[in-house]
């Protein structure tokens, strides 16, 4: 009942509403912009990398052969499973919960601690 009537006063104060920002002059794309490359400003180096200037001219010709991973262009839709190599963890390392040794895994709940939280505790008696 009362929504009603602030939605009213509201759509009649956003007609009398004025915005708080003001822009000055008109919206203009800059003509000269540099497209250089340059390193980043938080760069640890200042300075970009070693033989960017010499093979790659522009930042999407050095993307292509940048790696991340694997190549960044690679398509995988071209290449067969097989052929990516092998899917074993190395070492000391695991896919899933389920490989890690007994005692890193999750202990199973028991049927009164399944209980106490379906219930939220309240049929435990201390």
């Amino acid at each position: 009942m009362f929504a009603t009537r602030a939605l009213r006063q509201a759509t009649a104060h956003a007609a009398e509403r004025t915005p708080l920002i003001r822009f000055i002059g008109k919206r203009e794309i800059p003509s000269n912009i540099d497209h250089a490359p340059h390193p980043h400003p938080a760069s640890p180096t200042g300075s970009l990398p070693a033989n960017f200037g010499n093979t790659h001219k522009t930042f999407s010709a050095y993307r292509d052969s940048a790696q991340q991973h694997g190549p960044l262009r690679k398509s995988f839709g071209s290449i067969p499973a097989s052929k990516l190599g092998p899917i074993e963890a190395p070492k000391g390392q695991f896919f899933d919960r389920s490989e890690l040794p007994e005692r890193f895994r999750r202990t199973p709940l028991t049927l009164a601690e399944i209980e106490a939280i379906e219930t939220g505790g309240a049929t435990l008696v201390g």
